[in-house]
Formats: C-alpha cells, structure tokens, sequence
C-alpha cells in the first residue's frame, strides 16, 4: 500500500517513523519543514504539498490539533480530501468531537472516500514505543485492511464500533486523564501542608489501588521540577473543550470536567501551556 502521513508533530512524526521502521512506503507532508526533512532521512518520500502527498495514497492518517485545522487542511475548500483516489482510506488520528467526526465522514463520502476515526491513547513516550492504543470507529471491512498499519504503531487496537465512536470514547478517556492528574495534584499539594514530605508523598501516593497509573511517571515531572512535554497542556484544555461541546450536545451536564477545563485554561493563560499537562501542579502550587 502506498500510505501518506499528514501531521509530524510530537505524536505524529513518532507514528511515521514506526511505520517507516517497518518498511511502510511512506509518503509525508508536514507545515513544518523539520520533520519532513527527517523523515526523509529515514526513507520516507517528501511531498510538497497537502494534495500532493495524497494523490497516489491508498491509505492517509492526519495526526492534527484541532477540529479547525482539519477542516482547514482535509475538509474546506481547499482541503485535499478532493484530491484522494476512489476508495481510499483516511484514518484521522486526531482527538476531536465525536459530531466533527460524523461531519468528517459525511464529507469523505461524497468524495468517494472510506473513513475511520481512530484516536489514540498515549503521549510521546507511547508513540516513540509503538505502545499506542487506537480507538476505531467505521466498518470492521476498512478497519480490517488498515489494522496491520496500527499495529506497527501500537500495542492495541479497540474497535469502538461505527464512526464517531472511536472519538466518543477518546472524550471519555482524556475527560479522565485531565482531572486525575488535577486530583493527583491538589492531594499532593493537600499532603504537603499536612507536613508529609514531598518525595515520600511522589513515592507513595502512585503506587496506591486508588491511584491512576500513568500517575507513576507525572510524579517524576514533579519531582524535578521538568515538564519535559509529552502531552502539551493547551491540548489538555482544547480536549475538555471538546468534551463539554459534546456533553452540551448530548444534554449531559459534566459539572467536575467543566471546573477542570477552567483550572487547565487558567494555567495555560498563566504561560504553562507548551509544557506537560502535569505541570498542572506547578500552575496549583503557585496559588
């Protein structure tokens, strides 16, 4: 298959060089030059454009911000979804709500374009691993000619069920992953001014049953005071956007994922908003 990799930031470049580690005639394009560039080095074929890298693609992943630039890249006006081959597949990697998603689909149909939302779980350390966990959604048929393609870029492969479902389960994922990690951080600080130490507090409170695991590895971002970013804090906040536009949708009020996105937006506001989103206690600790 001739597969096109569209969007090489910290997840995406990661997923490309999984594939490409696997000998995936790949194709790349990227608004940034670095990364196509490296790439390259790593045998992958440059293109020069958006619809330039898809015109030839049997399968495309976009691994993109947000919803707008999608639109803006794949879907508007000028989005190369035109530009795809009949019956090609497009598999968006990008967290977005599960209504764009439909919207997605609904567009990549009249474009003669098979479609699968497949979000992931994890943050750069998974991606560089090939330990990803993708959440599909569409038909089992085009998932069925794409699973090979996940594999070589993760660990495990869910089939949610029909579109927009791997986007619906990727609301509720990352809905716990931000406030787990502000309860994480706020109890933290709670031991400290009970006068537990810091370093016993980070040894101890993660490897509880009541803990969230990927807490183990945000402890050590705290413990020194380097949120080297594996997962940006203003994508964090844009997700709980997300997640409340969904649950408005719905009629399902989110009263602690509401307050969460606030406290997230407020520390992106205070300049945290590059780093990891465990840097959400430093912006805590600072009240």
């Amino acid at each position: 298959m001739n597969v096109t990799f569209i969007g090489l930031g910290i997840m995406g470049s990661r997923m490309a060089k999984n594939l490409l580690k696997n000998k995936v005639k790949l194709t790349v394009f990227n608004r940034s030059d670095a990364p196509v560039k490296e790439l390259k080095g790593l045998g992958a074929t440059g293109a020069e454009s958006y619809q330039g890298a898809v015109t030839d693609a049997d399968v495309v992943f976009t691994m993109l911000s947000t919803p707008e630039v999608v639109e803006q890249i794949v879907i508007g006006e000028n989005g190369f979804i035109s530009e795809m081959k009949a019956n090609a597949i497009w598999v968006d990697c990008s967290t977005v709500n599960p209504s764009f998603s439909l919207t997605e689909n609904k567009i990549a149909e009249k474009n003669n374009v098979r479609f699968l939302d497949a979000p992931v779980a994890g943050t750069k350390p998974h991606a560089e691993n090939a330990e990803l966990v993708f959440f599909a959604g569409g038909s089992k048929e085009d998932l069925e000619n794409v699973e090979s393609l996940f594999n070589f870029m993760g660990s495990k492969v869910v089939h949610v069920g029909e579109v927009g479902k791997g986007s619906s389960f990727k609301m509720l994922v990352n809905s716990l992953l931000a406030q787990s990690m502000l309860i994480f951080s706020e109890t933290l600080l709670f031991g400290q001014k009970m006068g537990l130490s810091k370093d016993f507090l980070l040894d101890t409170l993660p490897n509880l049953v009541v803990s969230a695991p990927f807490t183990k590895a945000k402890a050590e971002l705290i413990r020194a005071d380097d949120y080297d970013v594996q997962f940006p804090l203003e994508w964090m906040h844009k997700d709980l956007h997300l997640v409340a536009l969904t649950a408005y949708e719905k009629g399902q009020p989110l009263y602690l994922a509401n307050l969460a996105k606030e406290v997230y937006g407020n520390a992106k506001n205070c300049g945290l908003g590059r780093e990891d989103f465990a840097s959400i206690y430093r912006f805590l600790s600072e009240k």
